[in-house]
Order: structure tokens, then C-alpha cells, then sequence
């Protein structure tokens, strides 16, 4: 599976994203995240880009219903990637929309990534 979940310690989850992401693979991935957030409230997310492709083209990805539902029990957002998907990766996060912040962090600054949801 290109998306994987891993937790890393207290509230805060890795997400790996490998290749192309799919639709069906965002949604099992936010269903994961929603078990969590009803078992311990929360969360802080890491999202890691491995690889990444981009998204696959589909019309679904307007749905906005995750980001209704559960955006106020996000923390905080931090994405790790090739600066090139920043402004995409961005985009799609819907950092502009959140309350919680979003931040973007290249590659090799992944220990950044870790401090910054921490703080």
C-alpha cells in the first residue's frame, strides 16, 4: 500500500506516502487516523513523501467532508518532501483553510519536522 501509518510516540502519527496517491487510499488512511482521534482525542500529523508521484486525477478529491468533520481535532500538520510538491502539498493540506498550522519541510529536514510538531 503506497500509504502507510505508523505511530511515532504520544498524539503524533507518521504517514508515509509513496508513488501516486489514490483516492481509496487517502480515504483508508483518514479512516485510520478517525479511530485514533475517537481512541485518545488530537492529533499531530506527519506526513512523509517518498517518492511521490502526485495525486490521481478524480473528481472526489473536492470532497471536503474529513476536513468538516475532524479538522478542529488536528494539531498541528507537518509535510516532508522534495520542495518541488510544496505549494501542491500545501494546497491540498488546505493550510490556508485549517486553524491549525501546516508547515512544509524539505527532505533532509525531517528532525526539524519532528521538533516543530512537538513544540
Amino acid at each position: 500500500m503506497p500509504v502507510s501509518m505508523h505511530p511515532e510516540r504520544d498524539n503524533v502519527y507518521r504517514f508515509e506516502i509513496r508513488g501516486t496517491l489514490t483516492k481509496a487510499e487517502m480515504d483508508q488512511a483518514s479512516a485510520a487516523v478517525v479511530a485514533e482521534m475517537k481512541r485518545i482525542g488530537k492529533v499531530r500529523l506527519l506526513f512523509v513523501l517518498i517518492g511521490f508521484q502526485g495525486w490521481e486525477k478524480n473528481q472526489a478529491w473536492n470532497d471536503l467532508t474529513f476536513y468538516v468533520q475532524h479538522g478542529n481535532q488536528i494539531e498541528r500538520i507537518a509535510i516532508v518532501g522534495e520542495e518541488r510538491w510544496k505549494s501542491e502539498a500545501l494546497m491540498f493540506a488546505a493550510a490556508d483553510l485549517r486553524s491549525a498550522p501546516v508547515q512544509f519541510f524539505p527532505s533532509r529536514a525531517m528532525a526539524e519536522a519532528r521538533a516543530w510538531l512537538s513544540s
